[in-house]
């Protein structure tokens, strides 16, 4: 992790609710523990922006807003169990991490907060997507892999 800046070392692990970004984060504090003692460990979540034009759409007009309010601060209390859960892995290896969540479109959020946070490191969960799929879906990892102002390291599950 080569950097001109003294100090410790930024690593971000961005994860979401997919068992392919928590095994990233799982693989990153067995393999880079020992890097991770004089660096600061960062486990981030987006928020999705949620698609609410579905509420628009009916003959009744624009959803009410209590309705969207509670969509939204659902999306933020699964963010927050989310980096709960992290924490406790995190906690297994004795590490403690800061965590972040940020309301957007992930590989948007994600690239981000690498700058802002003057991030060293960032390691991504790969889904595995091909062909169609991923031309459809898009690729966070292959995003981040092009657009983080910083390394990025995207892990594989093998299956």
């Amino acid at each position: 992790m080569e950097n001109s800046r003294r100090g410790k070392k930024k690593v971000m692990v961005a994860i979401d609710e997919s068992e392919f970004s928590l095994y990233a984060l799982e693989w990153t504090l067995q393999s880079l523990l020992e890097a991770l003692e004089d660096s600061k460990l960062v486990v981030f979540t987006a928020q999705s922006l949620s698609d609410f034009g579905f509420l628009y759409a009916s003959s009744y007009g624009a959803a009410p807003v209590e309705l969207v309010t509670s969509l939204q601060e659902n999306n933020r209390k699964i963010a927050e169990a989310l980096l709960e859960k992290a924490k406790g892995i995190c906690a297994k290896y004795g590490v403690s991490g800061e965590t972040i969540t940020e309301v957007g479109k992930p590989k948007e959020v994600i690239c981000q907060a690498v700058e802002n946070l003057n991030i060293d490191l960032l390691v991504l969960g790969s889904h595995g997507r091909r062909g169609l799929q991923r031309a459809f879906l898009g690729s966070v990892s292959d995003y981040c892999v092009h657009n983080a102002k910083c390394h990025v390291l995207v892990v594989k599950k093998n299956e």
